[in-house]
């Protein structure tokens, strides 16, 4: 690995130091807001192990692909006997350090990554064999390039265009190449056996966060917001089938929960949507201020929530051709990233989700310099307009320096929720 960033072992140590607080910190407050759902625990200690332990997360002999969006179809990489692992990073720690490595206004993300990669203490990101980026945006774009100056990057390119079938060959083309870099580095060969097997290994995973996002629409809630973006944060470090098998206990207590009217909050709270900017963990500070100002985060429109997940795969031609396609169309025609020109889709998903979910507030998150969201805020604020739903735009960074400033408007926002509900229930 290159060293671009010269850290000597004295200072390697105060930084894994710094950064385990710093999660070990998130941790505990994540559990402080309950602990009776016994279910969490498996998904927190992945975390833990990651980013406060910094211990390795797969076997000596797996082989590692990194990647960085949700727009990376894990499907492929299993096919071609590797494991992903999704390395989009909320330390603030690494982007304290990835500040010197790229511009000042790139977003924060991009310098956690590259904070991380150029101190070399996270094993996750040591032991990738490959870094997959796809070209979402111009700060993507930039990282991509810094990255293959320490290890092999593949870079996909995705097309603005989502709707057409000029755009959806556009993405096929890609996947087929990103398949040939990934045979090159396993070794292996993709099979329509193994395509297929990949296939349902990620389907499983789908199937059961299908079953757990009707828990979450449940009302009074079943469990807090923030734990299930740990939920989601912890796939990135797991097998599918891993954690598709703790998501089956988990939803098998939420259904007993369900069954008994145990719920996560003692009275009705008013229930928040964050949609916008990524969270990645550590970063929490926008779910926890939600839920401990007296919010429950009912649902989330993120990349890193319920997006990256939700959607399976459908198959109509089990030729390999055929799989390559379906796996193309599912990656991007239902894909709510801002980085599409015509992006009136997630609009209709924001307004959906509104619905099922009963949302009475909606938190759109902007990472400070991440442009492609915060291009839609406008729109979006005018469409909940409409449907009366009381919408703020929050910008923030990974520092800790805003979050009493970031919790005066949460609680101020949550507290107006809660005198509309209040003049709404006199009236009827």
């Amino acid at each position: 690995m290159n060293a671009m960033y010269d850290m000597n072992e004295k200072h390697k140590d105060l930084f894994v130091r710094k950064s385990s607080r710093t999660a070990a910190s998130y941790l505990r407050r994540i559990r402080e807001l309950s602990d009776d759902i016994k279910s969490l625990s498996p998904f927190l200690d992945v975390l833990k192990k990651v980013y406060a332990d910094f211990e390795p997360v797969h076997n000596d002999n797996d082989i590692l692909i990194g990647t960085l969006c949700a727009m990376i179809p894990n499907e492929l990489i299993y096919a071609a006997g590797a494991k992903p692992v999704r390395l989009c990073s909320g330390s603030y720690t690494a982007y304290s350090i990835g500040d010197e490595a790229v511009p000042r206004d790139a977003c924060p993300l991009t310098k956690a990554v590259m904070g991380f990669v150029e101190t070399g203490t996270s094993p996750v990101y040591n032991n990738c064999a490959l870094m997959a980026v796809p070209v979402t945006c111009d700060c993507k774009k930039k990282l991509a390039g810094l990255l293959s100056e320490y290890m092999p990057t593949a870079v996909l390119q995705i097309p603005s265009d989502k709707v057409s079938d000029d755009g959806l060959n556009r993405y096929l083309e890609e996947l087929y190449r990103f398949l040939q870099e990934l045979e090159s580095v396993t070794g292996k060969t993709v099979t329509r056996q193994s395509l297929w097997e990949g296939i349902n290994k990620v389907g499983r995973a789908q199937y059961e966060m299908s079953r757990f996002t009707e828990y979450r629409k449940h009302t009074p809630a079943l469990l807090y917001g923030t734990h299930t973006m740990a939920v989601m944060n912890a796939y990135s470090y797991m097998l599918a089938d891993e954690w598709a098998d703790l998501m089956a206990e988990l939803n098998t207590e939420l259904e007993e929960r369900k069954r008994k009217n145990i719920f996560a909050e003692k009275e009705k709270n008013p229930r928040i949507m964050v949609t916008g900017s990524p969270i990645a963990f550590p970063n929490m500070k926008i779910p926890l201020l939600i839920e401990e100002t007296g919010g429950i985060l009912a649902a989330d429109e993120t990349c890193m929530g319920e997006r990256g997940i939700y959607d399976p795969t459908v198959i109509t031609d089990k030729s390999f051709e055929g799989m390559m396609r379906a796996l193309a169309n599912r990656y991007i025609r239902p894909c709510t990233c801002p980085v599409f020109s015509d992006n009136r889709q997630r609009l209709f998903r924001i307004k959906q989700m509104i619905i099922t979910h009963q949302i009475e507030g909606v938190i759109y998150h902007v990472l400070r310099g991440c442009l492609v969201y915060d291009y839609e805020y406008t729109i979006i604020e005018e469409e909940l307009e409409k449907l009366d739903i009381p919408v703020i735009r929050v910008e923030s960074d990974y520092n800790e320096e805003d979050v009493e400033q970031l919790r005066v408007r949460i609680e101020a926002f949550i507290e107006l929720i809660k005198l509309k509900n209040l003049k709404n229930s006199k009236k009827g």
